[in-house]
């Protein structure tokens, strides 16, 4: 169970294209995500940013995209600079009446350093959920 990945699906009032653009646009994606210095839909791209707990510690986040099919799925690795453990998150988008189906996937969680409250996967849970559920759905009303 607990290697289970975190899946947060939300139907969003939107099209895919306008999805995907939130998704992968940097410009766009400063309103509801992170503020990225760079970032491209493309295999092998590189970026990175500084997260986590607003009064606690920063990391380092170091993501390399993985897949791209354009307006269908965008995948990436998630890690920390300097701790163990390598993640993927997928962001899946299909069509749904008129709206966008989206799902995303954050897997291999388990391999973060278990010792360490900043990596628990309920942590994880309550980003994710925050982000889909609240901060996408909200910008893209």
């Amino acid at each position: 169970m607990e290697n289970q990945p975190i899946i947060v699906e939300r139907t969003l009032n939107a099209s895919i294209a306008k999805v995907w653009k939130a998704i992968t646009d940097k410009d766009e994606m400063k309103n509801w995500y992170f503020d990225l210095a760079e970032f491209k839909a493309e295999v092998g791209f590189k970026f990175q940013f500084m997260g986590g707990d607003t009064n606690g510690k920063q990391y380092l986040h170091l993501c390399e995209i993985t897949e791209v099919i354009p307006e269908k799925k965008l995948t990436y690795s998630w890690r920390y600079d300097g701790y163990v453990g390598n993640s993927f998150v997928s962001f899946e988008l299909s069509e749904q009446e008129n709206k966008t189906l989206l799902r995303l996937t954050h897997e291999g969680l388990e391999t973060f350093p278990q010792g360490n409250p900043d990596f628990a996967k309920g942590n994880f849970a309550e980003g994710w959920n925050y982000i889909v559920n609240t901060a996408l759905k909200n910008y893209l009303a």
